[in-house]
């Protein structure tokens, strides 16, 4: 097998991030990622096994991957998470150690997470106004995933961010509440246009644009953009004055597809070279049936040569997938 090697694509983008679902289960129910019906849990035999995810981990590190997310659902349910943490950090080659959060019991794991080597934490955080926070997330837990914030922050992970997903009639008056947030803070505030997904109320004219919220901050605060890498996904900006940062993922309005080094694997071990396509290859069933790490090669690479040079129109992407944001993983 070719460890030197890089996994490019057939437009000859070199793929360096992974992110990996490890449990497609959430404690929270939150409406616009995880719908009141038609989630069918999968069984725990379905999912990828700790052993199986390290396995991938440690593979995609020998050709060349460097960035590691642990995402879910909400990847701290599901048991064993500390010590997969734990393991893939110590994998060499993998230089940034990542999660996605809702940041509930973040203040009981901060200081262990820091300590296990995570470099970098977002935290899902749609409001900051409690009623409408359980509003959205059916969870009266406002309270407890601030607490985590401050946490994260006290334990000097290095790299904390907040994905707030903007929506029209929804919470778009909180934009410069949150902006106000990271003004205060060491961190950044991360504002994701809203994207289509299984049963989560996408319509295009409930898309918040960046500009359209840059509109609304410019007036108030001083922004200082950032130079960015061409795989970088966000439009960031230094708060002038201030101790955080803010950004905007323009999945809808401003497509970075030309940058993309990103790869998944959900929770049951399917590999996606988008966001947006279904999973196109079952490296869980390749593991099974014996495959050699030379074979799960030889597949992923065949399968990266398939991904897209860019992203169709948005009012087309809602039936590329069948799987609600919850199952692919944040």
């Amino acid at each position: 097998m070719s460890e030197l090697d890089p996994l490019v694509d057939r437009f000859g983008r070199v793929h360096t991030y992974l992110r990996v679902s490890i449990t497609d289960r959430c404690n929270f129910r939150c409406q616009y990622c995880m719908p009141e019906t038609k989630i069918v849990w999968r069984p725990r035999a379905e999912l990828l096994t700790l052993e199986e995810i390290l396995r991938l981990v440690e593979l995609f590190a020998r050709l060349g991957t460097n960035k590691l997310r642990i995402t879910g659902g909400e990847p701290t349910v599901r048991k064993g998470w500390q010590h997969l943490l734990r393991e893939a950090a110590a994998v060499p080659g993998i230089a940034d150690r990542l999660m996605t959060t809702n940041g509930t019991g973040l203040h009981e794991h901060a200081a262990e997470l820091r300590a296990a080597g995570l470099t970098g934490i977002n935290i899902s955080l749609d409001s900051l106004q409690r009623d409408r926070f359980t509003e959205i997330t059916r969870q009266d837990r406002l309270d407890e995933v601030l607490r985590g914030i401050d946490a994260a922050l006290e334990a000097s992970i290095p790299r904390v961010k907040l994905n707030v997903v903007v929506m029209a009639g929804v919470n778009e008056d909180e934009v410069l509440d949150f902006v106000a947030y990271a003004f205060d803070r060491p961190l950044q505030v991360r504002f994701i246009e809203f994207m289509p997904f299984l049963g989560n109320g996408w319509k295009v004219d409930r898309v918040i644009g960046y500009q359209e919220m840059l509109s609304q901050i410019e007036p108030r605060y001083e922004l200082s953009p950032r130079g960015g890498h061409p795989s970088d996904v966000a439009k960031d900006f230094d708060l002038v004055g201030g101790a955080g940062s803010i950004g905007f993922i323009t999945s809808m309005t401003d497509s970075f597809c030309g940058g993309c080094n990103r790869m998944r694997i959900t929770a049951d071990g399917l590999l996606k070279t988008c966001l947006f396509l279904p999973g196109q290859l079952s490296l869980r069933d390749l593991m099974r049936s014996g495959a050699d790490d030379a074979e799960l090669e030889q597949a992923i690479r065949a399968t990266l040569l398939t991904k897209w040079e860019g992203h169709p129109p948005m009012d087309q992407w809602r039936q590329l997938d069948n799987l609600t944001m919850m199952e692919i993983g944040g």
